[in-house]
């Protein structure tokens, strides 16, 4: 997965390059910085004395020493105002250069925190949505593998309009088999009932049924996930890594679909295909079930899911942002 949101402690990511929300003197400072520095040991400190310090939107690039990854990228983000003194082109160029540096030093891995995020003030919505936006930007582009680290849930907010009118979603559409009625519960039986008869009926029918007659049932079957993918893309008229990129997968991943017609994705994979595709709603349950998957009422993740298709927003990251607001797998690989 090309942009993963993830929960953990930044100086403990095993990764190629994390990056350190820095003050421009590069010595060292509170909240991320301050934890990148101890953890990194003293002589993180004096290679810093060596840079000159960093103006803000800047990157620059040292060493890792005793952290788990081979170098540091550090950045300046801007102090929040109230949004006209051009913060968020600055937080843009902060992680476009972090990327950039990253890059040049074939990282093929790394970490973000949330920059700005803390004692700068930038509203934390918004400096989630920068991040999201610029960082999706570079991976049209390019093959990298990124974390977004979130420290601990107070560290992560969703835009407040926009969760609560999940949540109201979720409420009106969710369904907790725990609090159905006595006669919900019954009818959903008894629709289970009928469907186990009629699949014993036709299990009868196959097994009573000479063999020229299942070759037929067996020709007529509906096309695989991995064929139907690639007529779909063919459709779009766009280009194979557009799709894959704009679902939130490597091409690694794609490659594997792609060469084997029986390929089996995970439930995240083949649903974010149908986000990438823009599938409505009906054609996106028939797809995914072309991969042996199915919505759900009772399914927090699929409620959520059915909520952005119906909104029509096919935003990978800002599904996987709500995704992560609510406790929620990611969509991609």
């Amino acid at each position: 997965m090309p942009l993963e949101i993830v929960r953990n402690d930044i100086t403990k990511m095993t990764v190629d390059a994390i990056v350190n929300a820095a003050n421009e003197t590069l010595l060292g400072g509170g909240g991320v910085d301050g934890a990148i520095h101890r953890a990194a040991g003293p002589e993180l400190l004096e290679e810093c004395r060596t840079l000159a310090g960093c103006r803000p939107g800047d990157a620059k690039i040292t060493k890792a020493y005793r952290l788990p990854c081979k170098y540091v990228i550090h950045t300046v983000g801007p102090v929040w105002n109230d949004g006209t003194y051009g913060e968020r082109e600055k937080l843009a160029s902060c992680y476009r250069k972090s990327l950039a540096l990253a890059k040049a030093h074939q990282c093929e891995t790394v970490a973000f925190p949330l920059i700005s995020s803390g004692i700068y003030g930038y509203p934390k919505d918004r400096a989630l949505r920068v991040a999201v936006d610029t960082i999706g930007e570079f991976l049209m582009e390019n093959d990298m593998m990124v974390y977004l680290v979130i420290f601990d849930r107070d560290a992560f907010q969703l835009s407040g309009k926009l969760f609560s009118e999940i949540a109201e979603y979720i409420d009106d559409h969710y369904v907790d088999e725990h609090s159905d009625s006595r006669s919900a519960r019954l009818s959903r039986a008894n629709r289970l009932a009928a469907k186990s008869m009629a699949f014993e009926t036709i299990a009868e029918s196959v097994t009573a049924a000479p063999l020229g007659g299942l070759d037929e049932l067996l020709c007529e079957l509906d096309a695989g996930f991995s064929e139907t993918l690639l007529k779909l893309i063919d459709r779009t008229g766009k280009k194979d890594s557009e799709i894959y990129k704009k679902a939130n997968v490597d091409r690694k991943l794609f490659s594997k679909i792609r060469n084997n017609p029986d390929y089996k994705p995970s439930k995240a994979t083949a649903i974010a295909f149908a986000i990438a595709l823009e599938l409505n709603l009906e054609e996106t349950k028939d797809f995914i079930a072309r991969a042996g998957f199915a919505l759900s009422r009772s399914s927090k993740f699929d409620v959520i899911i059915e909520y952005f298709i119906k909104q029509k927003n096919y935003d990978v990251f800002a599904i996987n942002e709500a995704l992560f607001a609510f406790d929620q797998s990611l969509l991609g690989a």
